[in-house]
């Protein structure tokens, strides 16, 4: 699939949303920015690379020439664009469990948008309105957003050591670096394709 690198998954999704309401969700979308307790929740998820809600009015989209007609349209379009490893049916799992209340604020004024919970009829509502990633990059396919962080924690880790014993006898810089080895084990993953998570997962994919 298009959408997917490696561990990573590359999300798009465009619901409809009542053109008279749009104001209403930009308005919801600028209070959450200054007081993001409804966000609380993702912080948790180290799964997601990148998250973002984007509203466009029905006389927003743009025209590439004069000559192009200039649509009528009824609804304006709510886009929301996600990066993250693991499954579709983990990150959007983990995402209605993770800020339940956040997504039904977000996507209440949603055409046929139903609650997040339960969890059936918003993964339909979502896979309806999903849009296929054409081509999606990712500079590192085989690295999880922890292996992202473990990597630069370990890069400053072995550069303050070097600075601090590169000049030890060999045998205080063994005993340090075996110390720094039991310090940084947790962040001494190893790089590969996620494994099958499930057999429906993989058939899917497939």
């Amino acid at each position: 699939m298009s959408n997917i690198a490696g561990k990573a998954y590359a999300m798009n999704v465009i619901t409809p949303i009542r053109w008279y309401m749009g104001w209403l969700n930009k308005l919801i979308f600028r209070i959450t920015l200054k007081k993001p307790t409804s966000l609380k929740g993702l912080i948790t998820l180290s799964l997601i690379h990148y998250a973002g809600w984007v509203i466009i009015d029905r006389n927003q989209f743009p025209h590439v020439d004069k000559s192009q007609p200039k649509e009528n349209l009824h609804y304006s379009y709510m886009l929301f664009f996600s990066n993250f490893n693991g499954s579709w049916d983990q990150y959007v799992d983990s995402f209605t469990f993770a800020i339940p209340s956040g997504l039904d604020l977000f996507w209440k004024w949603n055409v046929r948008c139903p609650k997040s919970v339960p969890l059936t009829p918003f993964h339909s509502y979502i896979q309806h309105n999903q849009i296929q990633t054409d081509h999606y990059y990712n500079a590192y396919p085989l690295a999880a957003a922890n292996d992202v962080k473990a990597a630069r924690n370990l890069k400053a880790e072995l550069m303050a050591f070097d600075r601090k014993w590169s000049g030890a006898p060999v045998e205080q810089f063994q005993k340090q670096y075996h110390a720094l080895l039991r310090t940084l084990q947790h962040d001494l993953g190893d790089m590969r394709p996620t494994p099958i998570i499930s057999l429906a997962t993989q058939a899917k994919k497939d």
